[in-house]
Formats: C-alpha cells, sequence, structure tokens
C-alpha cells in the first residue's frame, strides 16, 4: 500500500508539471502543492531538497546541469557561485556527512565592485575574479573546477582541502602543474601557504577523501609515499585484487576501511577472505579507519608501517648479504628480489 500512495504522489508531481526538474515552494504553491504536502513528500523521500530552497523529484538521476538548475532557482544572476557549492556543482561534495541531512547552504558571491548577496542560506561576499576564472552552467555563473581547487585549497582545513583536490582533479581531468602554474596569483592571499603544501600532495589517484587523507599522514610522518591502487596478482598472472595504497617491492599493503564500504556483515566476511588471502601470499596488510586519525591513534598504525617496512628491508639485506640456494628462490620472488 506504501508503494501505491508513492507511486500515485509521484504521478500527481508529474501532472502538476514538477517532476522534470528543480522547484521553488513559490513554484509549488502556485501549482496547487500546498507547504504541508510538499514537506510531507520531502519527508517519504519523494521529493529531496539538494540546496535551501531548492526541490527536486527524487526520480531525477543527478548530473551537473541539473545541479546548475537548482542554483539557478535560488540565486541571483548577477552572482557566481563559488567554494564548495562549485565543487558540489562540479560533482564533488566536500560536506561532512552530518551536513548532508540539512539543505545545503550556497557559497555566491559577487564580483569586486558589486553589492553582496543578503539572504538566509547563502555564504555571500564579494571576490576578484577575472574572465577566465568563471564560466557559464545552464544560467548560472560558477567558478571553473581550476578556480574552485584553488580557492579550497587555501580556504579548507589541510586534509579536507587535499581531499577535496584529489577528487576535483579526478572527476576534471585537471592537473598537479595547471594548479602549481596558477599558484603565483595568489600570493599574499591568506591561506596561500597552505595552498601551495596542499597541491604538492595531490594525487587523483585517491578514490575517497579517507585514502587521500591516510596517504597525507604517512608522508607527514616521514615515510615514503606509497603508491595507489595496485594490482595485486595470482599465479597465473591474473589480477585478483587491489590495494588502496602499498609499498609493492616490500608486499607491504595499507588499506582504509570506509564506513560506507566496509560496516555491513557481508563487507566485513569480504574483507576477512580478501586480507587472509593476501596475507597467505605474503603481504603485510594495515587497516586504517577513520578514528585512526585521531592524534592519540595515529602512532599505533604509523609504527606498524614502520615496523613492517623495517622488517621487509632488512629480510631483502639478509638475503642479499648470503649466496642463492635454491631454498631461497619462492622466498626471494615473495620479497620482489631478481635472482642473481
Amino acid at each position: 500500500m506504501q508503494f501505491d500512495n508513492h507511486s500515485l504522489d509521484l504521478g500527481r508531481l508529474a501532472h502538476v508539471g514538477l517532476a522534470d526538474g528543480p522547484f521553488t515552494r513559490y513554484d509549488a504553491l502556485r501549482a496547487s502543492v500546498s507547504r504541508h504536502l510538499l514537506d510531507r513528500w520531502v519527508k517519504e523521500g519523494i521529493v529531496r531538497v539538494p540546496l535551501r530552497g531548492a526541490y527536486l523529484s527524487s526520480a531525477l538521476t543527478d548530473t551537473v546541469e541539473l545541479r546548475a538548475r537548482c542554483l539557478a532557482k535560488v540565486v541571483a544572476p548577477h552572482v557566481v557561485i563559488v567554494d564548495r557549492t562549485a565543487a558540489w556543482l562540479w560533482g564533488v561534495d566536500t560536506y561532512a556527512l552530518a551536513e548532508l541531512k540539512f539543505p545545503l547552504p550556497i557559497d555566491a558571491f559577487s564580483l569586486r565592485g558589486g553589492s553582496r548577496v543578503r539572504r538566509g542560506g547563502v555564504r555571500g561576499g564579494t571576490r576578484s575574479l577575472s574572465v577566465d576564472d568563471w564560466t557559464w552552467v545552464e544560467g548560472v555563473r560558477v567558478c571553473t573546477p581550476l578556480r574552485t581547487a584553488l580557492d579550497l585549497a587555501c580556504s579548507l582545513s589541510r586534509y579536507e582541502a587535499v581531499a577535496a583536490l584529489d577528487a576535483l582533479l579526478r572527476a576534471q581531468g585537471m592537473s598537479q602543474e595547471s594548479l602549481l602554474q596558477q599558484l603565483p596569483r595568489f600570493r599574499g592571499r591568506r591561506g596561500v601557504i597552505q595552498a601551495r603544501e596542499v597541491v604538492r600532495l595531490l594525487d587523483p589517484r585517491a578514490e575517497s577523501p579517507g585514502e587521500s587523507v591516510t596517504r597525507v599522514v604517512i608522508v607527514e610522518e616521514g615515510l615514503p609515499s606509497p603508491e595507489l591502487q595496485v594490482s595485486v596478482f595470482d599465479e597465473r598472472g591474473n589480477p585478483v585484487y587491489r590495494l588502496d595504497h602499498a609499498y609493492e617491492e616490500l608486499k607491504i599493503g595499507i588499506e582504509y576501511d570506509g564506513e560506507e564500504h566496509h560496516t555491513s556483515a557481508e563487507d566485513r566476511r569480504h574483507d576477512a577472505e580478501r586480507r587472509a588471502w593476501l596475507r597467505a601470499h605474503g603481504w603485510i596488510i594495515i587497516v586504517v579507519t577513520k578514528s585512526d586519525f585521531a592524534v592519540h591513534k595515529r602512532s599505533e598504525w604509523i609504527d606498524a608501517i614502520r615496523s613492517a617496512r623495517c622488517e621487509r628491508l632488512e629480510e631483502r639485506r639478509a638475503l642479499r648479504a648470503r649466496p642463492l640456494q635454491r631454498a631461497d628462490r619462492v622466498t626471494r620472488e615473495q620479497l620482489g628480489l631478481r635472482s642473481a
């Protein structure tokens, strides 16, 4: 019965012309949808609220164009979408999970000399932007991915900035070099010292914010930067698994377990089977979770990486120091050493 009611409500949404794109409360009232009915649709998931003041049918597929149309409904035409809202438009969410439970605030700035936006749910201001810093998307002026990345590198915290820029580089096909070329323009701006550090830490191969932070912490602690997305092969040369981070020659893997894909019983069973196979094939596997980023817990897994590296490097030195025996060959192959 609940499914039937859901279908009826979606049908009514289409009947009143609100199913094909974003709309506001005023649009809903004009279509004879009461405030009470709209609130019920939101509560039941028939309609979602991607931004404060903008509503969408939950049946619509999320796209850059659709996000831009949402913005066009709630911002003035003279403003430019910047910072986290611009990143959101380009397909990168920089918001914490707790923030996503509520309609997202909008970063909408006026060009220098214009009047700043003053309305609820909008973080307004003025900003100097060249004509190359912004573009049009579905009738909305928005900072380019390149400019958005540099602004976030200055304004977000260090770890948030690396995670956001890794994702922007991956989503938009930008290069680290293109960011470095533009950094001199930001000389004297607040946050530019951090931005220079952040840009040099980037790697678009990271596939989640947790992976980005894991890599940065490893580097900050004075360890070599591991390789990312390393494929592991079976005895026949077939790829069987992929590691988030690895020192491949030493057969040390570092995995980040995020809440989204590693919390169910099925996820845990799969992880256990996978890691048992890897360990049986000579890999040392170190697992990191979000809670391990806390200062008082960081030393535990960093020390585990140091110990694993020392162990494997010592084994390699010991094998090199003695004549090659037939019984040593498998061990040497496991450690990534070539036969003499």
